[in-house]
């Protein structure tokens, strides 16, 4: 396995916090200033692989430094993880579980370059669509 994030460089990769579950470094590449990751030490491609005190931690450190941003840094901060096993590993792309924290402003680059034109993409949910996803997922009542 050549996981980047298995052999990560703490101070090549400008780690800011270390705990007993997860790392905590800055993106590199980075979509914005202060763009973090919060990365489980353990390798595991989705959430639902990792046990309920790295989950723990893993969430709990990403709401906390959520908080630091939101009160030091930025107006916003998007947290988000990505589950791709469709798509190869690249520079941007690796295979194992991380959240991202991205510090966000009113109309900021990202939203300038990518999110100014959400709004056409955003639909109404028709009722088939809710019928079938419910079924699928075998759920067979909504609440």
């Amino acid at each position: 396995m050549n996981c980047p994030f298995c052999t990560i460089d703490k101070g090549k990769t400008k780690s800011i916090q270390e705990k007993e579950h997860v790392l905590v470094v800055f993106s590199n590449p980075r979509l914005m200033p202060g763009h973090l990751l919060v990365i489980p030490k353990r390798h595991v491609e989705r959430p639902s692989e990792l046990n309920a005190d790295e989950r723990k931690e893993l969430f709990d450190t990403a709401i906390e430094f959520q908080e630091k941003i939101l009160t030091k840094f930025a107006k916003g901060c998007d947290i988000s993880q990505h589950c791709r096993p469709f798509l190869p590993e690249s520079w941007t792309k690796v295979n194992h579980v991380h959240l991202h924290l991205r510090p966000r402003e009113f109309e900021d680059e990202l939203y300038q370059k990518s999110q100014k034109g959400e709004k056409d993409l955003w639909k109404d949910l028709p009722q088939d669509e809710f019928k079938r996803v419910l079924q699928t997922l075998n759920l067979t009542k909504p609440l």
